[in-house]
């Protein structure tokens, strides 16, 4: 009997110094210690977000979990909801339970917390030294408690434009043949959204100006309307431009814009990825579902136009794919390649690998993350990339290098973007004649607006890819204006 009272005597002491060491870990970390506070907070909480990973430790054991509150018979319950990749598992804490369940959750390695209160918005992150960045806005919102709500949905799908656009019917309800697009558009919105705050937070977008946004193959424009309407509605000042080389398409899309009374802040360019013309830099740059290498244009004319923020989500991977039927895999890996549907999926993650750490070598920080279900739209992947002028590491380079020489590939990407390297053995080439010159997002021109000289564009850019020699007036990446404009 008396070993058993010293033994739970014992593991109450554990649990209060466990208790005590998370205290003291929150006082000396002010950030943390704000976003418990808020979490707490029954009659003020609207929404919490975590995501992602901190570097240099084990990550939590979700992709990301949600908290809110819930009123269940009368009583208020915080309901946690954590996603994994196949499912979302929901549980709901009472108030006795609250503050062992919100520390565990702050315990984890999660890399980012996103809190909207009814009076404020808080953006902790953490940088690669594992130290806190706070931001707080002033926000004016309504909480939310009642457990049987509707769910929350960043375009509502009685919007005008999805009604245009041919997406919902003219009850505002989603067409059923339309749901697998508008779940797409809203899920990249989703990213857009939080991404474009953290750019801003940083000081990497300048505020008290116009937003500029360009949608590279922007097509029928579905998530250039998104897009527009969600950064609008958000607050924004935007100009949008939509790129596409498609004349019949451009025409429609202008019709509706018109219909939308859109025209005067959303325009519409008919050129090609590589040629599309601008007269001002743009912050943020989008491609959705550019098929095979244009994804790579793309990406090369964001980084050649120095943008903030780049979110592109790859189709087709045919380049490398195409590369892999012609080389001698590594040891032990021929068993990747020896079957049509293995390669071409190994294809796949391969590309956009070495498309990250060749965005990661010209100044991004590159996140590649899975924006919506596989049942939408088996391209579910999202390059989200954000441009802090680092230096690459030597580690970075290495292993790079070591990857394209191991495979025998030649990344379009890396072609247009990086300096020349000698051409691994086994890669297939193109005769002199008709190799492709350096891309143009390299080289263009544009004179700067005056109102953005003293932006955070004026960094020095991070490679020599996305910069050229030639007087105060160039800037990398941006032609003068030109092409047929509506």
């Amino acid at each position: 009997m008396r070993s058993e009272v010293r033994l739970e005597g014992l593991a109450r002491s554990v649990d209060a110094g466990a208790r005590t060491a998370a205290a003291q870990a929150r006082e000396a970390s002010g950030g943390l210690e704000v976003v418990r506070e808020a979490l707490l907070g029954r009659e003020s909480l609207v929404r919490g977000l975590a995501s992602g990973r901190r570097r240099g430790v084990d990550g939590p054991p979700y992709l990301r979990v949600e908290l809110r509150y819930v009123d269940l018979k009368g009583v208020r319950h915080l309901q946690i909801t954590e996603f994994d990749d196949r499912q979302a598992h929901t549980r709901n804490v009472a108030a006795a339970e609250l503050e062992q369940a919100v520390d565990e959750l702050l315990g984890q390695a999660y890399g980012s917390w996103h809190v909207e209160t009814t009076t404020e918005t808080l953006r902790l992150r953490y940088t690669k030294k594992s130290k806190e960045l706070l931001h707080r806005q002033d926000d004016d919102r309504e909480q939310e408690t009642r457990h049987d709500r509707v769910k929350r949905r960043v375009l509502d799908p009685a919007a005008p434009f999805l009604i245009e656009l041919g997406i919902s019917d003219h009850q505002g309800r989603v067409k059923p043949s339309r749901q697998a697009k508008y779940k797409q558009i809203e899920e990249f919105c989703k990213l857009l959204a939080p991404a474009l705050d953290e750019a801003i937070a940083a000081g990497r977008i300048a505020a008290g100006r116009p937003l500029q946004v360009v949608d590279l193959g922007c097509g029928n424009a579905y998530l250039t309307l998104a897009a527009y309407h969600l950064l609008t509605a958000a607050g924004h000042d935007v100009r949008m431009t939509g790129i596409d080389h498609n004349p019949g398409a451009r025409k429609r899309n202008t019709r509706v814009v018109e219909a939308l009374g859109w025209q005067d802040h959303l325009r519409f360019v008919d050129a090609t990825i590589q040629a599309a013309e601008l007269d001002v830099r743009p912050d943020v740059v989008l491609a959705l579902h550019a098929c095979d290498t244009a994804t790579d244009d793309a990406l090369a004319r964001a980084v050649g136009w120095q943008a903030s923020l780049v979110l592109a989500a790859p189709c087709c991977h045919h380049d490398i794919q195409t590369q892999l039927k012609s080389v001698t895999p590594p040891a032990p890996y021929a068993l990747m390649t020896r079957y049509g549907i293995v390669r071409e999926r190994f294809a796949d993650v391969l590309t956009d690998s070495l498309r990250a750490a060749v965005l990661r070598q010209v100044g991004y920080r590159v996140e590649v993350v899975q924006f919506v279900d596989s049942q939408h739209t088996p391209r579910n992947l999202l390059l989200r990339a954000a441009r802090t002028g680092a230096k690459p590491t030597p580690d970075l380079q290495s292993e790079y290098q070591t990857l394209i020489a191991e495979w025998q590939v030649n990344p379009r990407l890396a072609q247009l973007l990086l300096p020349p390297t000698p051409t691994p053995a086994g890669t297939p080439t193109e005769p002199a004649d008709l190799a492709e010159p350096t891309h143009p997002a390299a080289s263009a021109n544009l004179t700067e607006p005056a109102h953005l000289a003293e932006s955070a564009h004026s960094a020095e850019p991070a490679h020599p890819a996305a910069s050229e020699p030639g007087g105060a007036s160039a800037q990398p990446g941006v032609s003068r204006p030109g092409g047929v404009v509506s």
